[in-house]
């Protein structure tokens, strides 16, 4: 097949819409359901990640997208008990791939809200499963069991996209672009990013431990896949805040750190033990949390909300506790698409547990933003390599 049409573009009125190839069959084929053209933007950019980063680690990896950016990405270790909890799949049977898509997903689970799926392997029953439960808009992967597709072709009253993409499919090395009728013509952004880009630690602190590199390497590869500006914060092989499409690098670094310290926050003690009604939804359990963790919850509380959600009136969880509660963050890894061109961005950083940072260098005052990673034992390296995307 050479082409697939597409009920329309971007938007109802945009008609005709299809995807095709210039020459030889498509390298992907629709299982089950009738994916659109965003949906196949965010298929084709997201298993574009999700390879490279299965590549990169040698684990399995997932990321959840939401309009051509990724709402989180991850790869495949075991989950905590905790993380189990926040990422409700306690009791479940969790595959690697399974948890790379359960982490992923649970790095923004309001973002990832009707998510687009990628997988770096086969999807198995247990990932299936677990896609079952969540609102997803559809998923691509290299293969699927014949009981994953048994339980994913019943999702969405039996609508649900499922795409499987050719793993053994390279792309032409010159990739083309309309805009305004005018067509843009450049190279395919074939950089390979792994650790080598760590190397030139230029801090006074030159301590980056395997996991730490791991992380960054995870958050870079992210960010060749985000729309820029773009930040990404990084923990324990899962991206937990991603900023994107920002005209400002510091408001970037503000939206993935704020991101960054919910995805902390629902792991605070009260969070936890938030008495939810019975038989409550996932998604209005991510929308209660997302509220009770706000800054605005003392007035939604006033206004009685909590009544539609808890068993009983829960507890404030103060702006001093939630402080707190963040501070005691470390160990976090951000990855930025272009250079810092000011310290604000790492005192930002600072605040959310960052210890390591990778970032092309290359600003007029990188002397500044050494010096205040310098002020606080922070670990970064100049990778030397920009990743726009766009």
């Amino acid at each position: 097949m050479t082409e697939l049409e597409l009920k329309y573009g971007c938007n109802p009125n945009q008609k005709p819409a299809r995807i095709f190839m210039e020459s030889g069959d498509l390298p992907l084929q629709v299982l089950n359901g009738k994916p659109g053209y965003i949906n196949f933007m965010d298929a084709l950019n997201s298993w574009q990640l999700v390879r490279e980063l299965k590549a990169a680690t040698g684990l399995p990896a997932a990321a959840s997208f939401k309009h051509v950016s990724p709402a989180g990405a991850a790869v495949g270790t075991e989950l905590t008990d905790v993380e189990r909890k926040i990422y409700f799949a306690e009791g479940m049977e969790l595959s690697p791939i399974a948890s790379a898509y359960v982490k992923a997903r649970g790095a923004d689970r309001l973002c990832s809200y009707g998510d687009w799926a990628a997988l770096s392997d086969v999807c198995d029953e247990q990932t299936a499963r677990y896609l079952a439960l969540e609102v997803s808009d559809g998923v691509i992967a290299p293969g699927y069991t014949d009981k994953a597709l048994e339980i994913l072709r019943t999702k969405r009253k039996g609508g649900y996209n499922v795409v499987q993409i050719d793993p053994a499919y390279v792309p032409k090395a010159i990739e083309h672009k309309d805009v305004f009728g005018i067509t843009f013509e450049q190279g395919r952004n074939n950089f390979e990013i792994s650790s080598a880009l760590l190397e030139n630690i230029v801090t006074e602190n030159k301590t980056l431990p395997e996991a730490a590199k791991r992380d960054l390497v995870l958050s870079l590869i992210t960010l060749k896949y985000t729309q820029s500006n773009s930040v990404c914060y990084v923990k324990d092989g899962q991206a937990i805040g991603v900023g994107a499409g920002q005209q400002s690098r510091i408001h970037c670094t503000r939206l993935a750190g704020g991101k960054a310290d919910n995805w902390l926050l629902r792991q605070h003690p009260k969070v936890l033990a938030l008495p939810f009604l019975p038989g409550i939804h996932r998604p209005d359990r991510d929308n209660a949390i997302d509220v009770y963790i706000s800054d605005e919850y003392e007035d939604v509380l006033a206004e009685g909300v909590w009544q539609n959600t808890f068993t009983e009136r829960p507890q404030v969880l103060t702006v001093e506790e939630k402080k707190a509660w963040i501070a005691r963050q470390t160990g976090v890894s951000v990855g930025s698409d272009a250079f810092f061109p000011f310290g604000d961005n790492v005192e930002r950083a600072r605040k959310s547990g960052v210890s390591y940072i990778a970032q092309p260098g290359g600003s007029i005052r990188d002397d500044h933003v050494i010096n205040t990673c310098n002020k606080y034992g922070i670990v970064m390296a100049f990778t030397g390599m920009r990743l726009f995307h766009h």
